[in-house]
């Protein structure tokens, strides 16, 4: 991926911090754009594609806290919040509600540019062999999207319906952790009420299909907040 084609989103409404952040940015080749609240933000994200959002929590016109859902419902775009909330039930809250990424104001320069490197780093793994996306290799697990097959080390998986979408789910952002709630709402379209076995069941098959051709894993439980693809 070209960097001049990376188009990053930086959502803060203090003028000198949204600045500083897309002269960073464009120091480094990308493309930055400034939002300077919720609601700015939210019409952007709706006019065009960003390859990354950068994020303040306190914006005007709509919190962070009700912006990264609502992103979350429309694109898998990866989201870093920077934000002077530190502790470390604000950062889990956020994970979950769909953020990738966290950062604690006051900021090094130097942190946000290599989380943003590494978040771009991801991207680029899920686009590296199609920029269409129909085809994505995580090491020996290769899913052909539009075919709709699967194999590892060469051998073809037979996956049901769901475990196919829940896994394209989590391949779209290797290394996100995914929470129950989003793999929810975007397999199953409904509301997660947090007492349902469904995606435990289907995660289970998922793991045990892929234990029956390598000893490697390749889909990670994080406690307390969800699943990942386990990058090389």
């Amino acid at each position: 991926m070209d960097d001049s084609n990376i188009k990053v989103l930086v959502i803060e409404d203090d003028a000198d911090i949204n600045r500083l952040l897309c002269r960073m940015l464009t120091g480094e080749g990308l493309t930055a754009v400034s939002a300077f609240s919720g609601s700015e933000a939210s019409l952007r994200l709706s006019l065009e594609a960003y390859q990354l959002v950068l994020m303040d929590l306190m914006l005007p016109g709509m919190p962070g806290e009700t912006l990264i859902p609502q992103i979350r419902e429309q694109s898998t775009v990866p989201i870093i919040v920077i934000s002077a909330k530190s502790t470390l039930e604000d950062k889990v809250g956020l994970l979950r509600l769909g953020a990738d990424d966290y950062i604690t104001k006051p900021f090094d320069q130097e942190e946000v540019m290599a989380r943003v490197e590494a978040q771009l780093r991801r991207l680029q793994y899920v686009h590296a062999v199609n920029p269409g996306e129909e085809i994505i290799r995580v090491r020996e697990l290769i899913m052909d999207k539009q075919r709709r097959e699967v194999t590892l080390n060469s051998e073809l998986l037979t996956l049901t319906k769901y475990e196919f979408e829940i896994l394209a789910l989590l391949l779209s952002k290797p290394d996100k952790i995914f929470s129950k709630s989003e793999i929810y709402r975007n397999i199953w379209q409904g509301t997660y009420l947090g007492d349902d076995n469904t995606i435990n069941v289907h995660i289970s098959n998922l793991r045990a299909k892929i234990a029956a051709v390598t000893e490697e894993e390749y889909i990670r439980t994080v406690w307390g907040i969800g699943f990942k693809i386990m990058l090389p």
